[in-house]
């Protein structure tokens, strides 16, 4: 207890800041807003029996070789593509997967993932060779209600993603209405994401796309109090933003990772070999300044995992934050730390998470991040506070952790969750129809 209570004044003298400039501000009623726009459960049944409906997507899923690693964005889809069938659609799925440079490639093929989402709706999934086109048509027109076809990689065009009209134009030509499912792609106005609005009506979201406008855009503007936030990550620059968004409206804010070694060089601490983003040490200082003036906390680590190099048999020691030697790094929370973040978040009833603790890809680095996905896995699963995974490196911590389950959400998004998060319009959200 001496050491958990040091632990504790120390993290008062050290670590409390407060909230700097205010983000903008997320709307109830705004564009990104789930109220404001319409989704499948709004459309009538006449509206969906015997229609043509092109659904947009996220299976872009890690592939070895022709082997799906992670199945989750398919199996996320597949609530969307069930109820359009029982509705008596002809459903037509379009994705993009990986990043082709020019024109198709067989290891972008979406072959996989016709195979992998037929296999979970138990029927065939018809891959189609091209995105545009006559083959599209006729495989289109030739459909029963029913019926799931997924169309080929829309990225083997580069006017995918430059939306540019004329490919539009031939992507919606085949379709009577359109539904984007793919929040991982909604922060990018592309030909399959934003451009069919204009030429399919009605516009609307999948079960999947509004899932994560609920829990996401929902806490941000509505979370029950009080709210933390958790950011990680290697680089202020990438977080600046977001932490600005999420400090305006959380109570606590838990800075972890590499962007830590910049605020305590703010702070005049020497941090040995650490990653430093020197064009930042400013903006961190403005950060802390404003925080102290407004009042909130913000807690950095109390000690640190340090090691020789950055590897994964680096020889390593836990030092406090103060006292990290020359020529050493750090690489991870150490476990008082842990222990004062438990102590932190316990009363916390909303906790948004974005970003690691450390280098947990290395074995030695990645207690710091696997115990603070147990503090908030444990929250949730036995106790009452919402718990959210804000997409990219945080997910795969908690599938790593084997605590994903226990999550209250999980968001397939990475970009897109940190710029909603951010506060920033969603183009393939403001596009759809409103209600």
């Amino acid at each position: 207890m001496k050491v958990f209570s040091a632990a504790l004044a120390v993290l008062a003298a050290a670590s409390t800041t407060q909230a700097f400039v205010p983000a903008p501000a997320f709307r109830a009623n705004g564009i990104t807003s789930l109220e404001a726009k319409k989704s499948i459960e709004d459309l009538a049944d006449d509206e969906l029996k015997g229609k043509k409906v092109l659904v947009r997507c996220d299976v872009n899923v890690p592939l070895d070789g022709k082997t799906i690693t992670d199945d989750t964005r398919i199996r996320s889809s597949i609530p969307t593509i069930e109820y359009l069938k029982g509705k008596g659609a002809i459903v037509t799925v379009c994705s993009h997967l990986g990043r082709p440079k020019d024109g198709p490639e067989d290891k972008f093929s979406l072959g996989p993932c016709a195979e992998r989402m037929g296999e979970l709706l138990g029927q065939d999934v018809k891959l189609v060779g091209d995105c545009i086109g006559d083959e599209v048509s006729a495989a289109v027109g030739a459909a029963a209600e029913g019926d799931v076809i997924m169309l080929e990689n829309t990225r083997f065009y580069k006017e995918e993603t430059k939306n540019e009209p004329e490919f539009v134009e031939k992507l919606a030509a085949p379709f009577d209405l359109f539904v984007n499912d793919a929040f991982g792609t909604a922060h990018r106005a592309h030909a399959s994401t934003e451009g069919v609005t204009k030429y399919l009506s009605p516009s609307v979201s999948g079960y999947l796309l509004a899932k994560e406008l609920e829990y996401l855009d929902g806490a941000i503007s509505a979370g029950k109090k009080p709210m933390a936030a958790i950011v990680g990550g290697s680089k202020v620059s990438s977080k600046i933003t977001v932490l600005e968004a999420l400090l305006d409206k959380c109570e606590k804010v838990i800075i972890g990772g590499g962007m830590v070694f910049t605020f305590l060089k703010a702070k005049g601490y020497d941090v040995g070999t650490s990653l430093v983003e020197d064009d930042f040490v400013d903006t961190a200082k403005e950060v802390i300044a404003k925080a102290e003036k407004l009042g909130k906390q913000i807690l950095l680590p109390v000690d640190i995992v340090v090691a020789d190099a950055f590897s994964a048999d680096a020889n390593t020691q836990t030092v406090p934050f103060d006292a990290i030697p020359e020529g050493w790094m750090g690489l991870d929370n150490g476990p008082v730390t842990t222990a004062v973040q438990k102590e932190a978040l316990s009363e916390c009833k909303t906790i948004i998470m974005n970003g690691p603790m450390g280098v947990f890809e290395f074995e030695a680095f990645n207690k710091g991040t696997f115990g603070i996905v147990d503090i908030l896995a444990d929250l949730s699963k036995d106790g009452d506070a919402v718990t959210i995974i804000g997409g990219g490196d945080s997910v795969a911590a908690c599938e790593q952790s084997g605590r994903a389950g226990d999550m209250s959400h999980i968001s397939t998004g990475g970009g897109a969750s940190l710029e909603l998060l951010e506060g920033k319009v969603l183009p393939g959200v403001a596009a759809l129809a409103d209600k």
